[in-house]
């Protein structure tokens, strides 16, 4: 399986704070926020990931992720000219995913809860359609809405109902089987002018090969791409990593315990960063992973 993150746009609703930079490379508390969704694509076993960003942002990106390799992984990039709808992630990165499977994530969405890791790789088994992730919110009126059945069966997906039928909104992270780039190929712009992800999925709906996976207590879902969820994200990362002393989305730590990297990799991937205190977490992560560290 490989990865897409999409983390197009131009940001405007961030405004002016995204005029001269991405708005994927704005902090949450201590990371860039692209970090959050590469993590997800980690933590599904994934190290082949393809970023989708504009031309101006791409220059940036690459120079924060270099090829990947600093955490085991192959990273390439291409860019989104103009923001023409989600499923064209799937026709720009065609060449990329070249028949294979695929998990696509939202540049600015955040997720965290026990257990993610097997949750993502049971949701990848068997793959023979697409599997969607719902989280409850208190106002479905806002996202597409998954309606699911007594058994737990997927049965409807509608975008932004004035009558939410569930309060299940689908979050930004997707899991297709190999034919997902013909059928965005075969997509006409939508009334927006737009390529549309829920298109797609009520294609594989109406096939009977969709799935919804809840995301359910213990788990948050964050979208942050206004202010007030910019800042709301922030301060749920600060508060869990100082209750709790570890960090979310440290992709250094996720390489190391995935095996994509080994201790003295990440140690020093921390000592380049040791100024500051997520480096020196790193450090510390690759010290109890490897005790002969302890030394240096």
């Amino acid at each position: 399986m490989k990865g897409i993150v999409l983390a197009g746009g131009n940001g405007t609703r961030l405004h002016p704070v995204t005029i001269a930079t991405s708005k994927q490379l704005l902090p949450i508390y201590d990371k860039p926020m692209i970090y959050y969704p590469v993590s997800v694509l980690m933590l599904a076993g994934i190290r082949d990931i393809l970023i989708i960003s504009t031309p101006a942002s791409l220059p940036a990106i690459q120079e924060l992720f270099g090829d990947g390799s600093q955490f085991g992984l192959n990273i390439s990039y291409t860019p989104q000219p103009e923001p023409r709808g989600i499923a064209e992630a799937f026709t720009l990165g065609a060449g990329y995913l070249a028949g294979e499977e695929c998990a696509l994530i939202l540049g600015d969405n955040l997720f965290h809860g026990a257990g993610f890791h097997d949750l993502l790789h049971a949701a990848r088994t068997d793959l023979s359609g697409c599997v969607l992730f719902g989280y409850p919110v208190i106002d479905p009126q806002r996202y597409g809405i998954g309606e699911v059945d007594d058994e737990g069966r997927l049965i409807s997906i509608e975008e932004k109902p004035l009558q939410p039928r569930s309060d299940n909104a689908i979050t930004g992270l997707y899991f297709y089987p190999p034919d997902v780039v013909e059928l965005a190929r075969g997509l006409r712009p939508s009334a927006r002018g737009e390529l549309e992800i829920t298109d797609i999925n009520r294609h594989y709906l109406a096939e009977g090969r969709a799935r919804l996976v809840g995301l359910g207590r213990g788990f948050t879902w964050l979208d942050a791409g206004t202010h007030q969820s910019l800042l709301e994200a922030s301060q749920y990362v600060q508060v869990l990593e100082n209750r709790q002393g570890v960090r979310v989305a440290c992709l250094e730590e996720i390489a190391l315990r995935m095996g994509f990297i080994d201790a003295d990799q990440c140690y020093d991937r921390g000592i380049q960063m040791r100024h500051s205190p997520y480096g020196r977490y790193v450090m510390e992560v690759a010290r109890a992973m490897a005790p002969a560290l302890a030394s240096r």
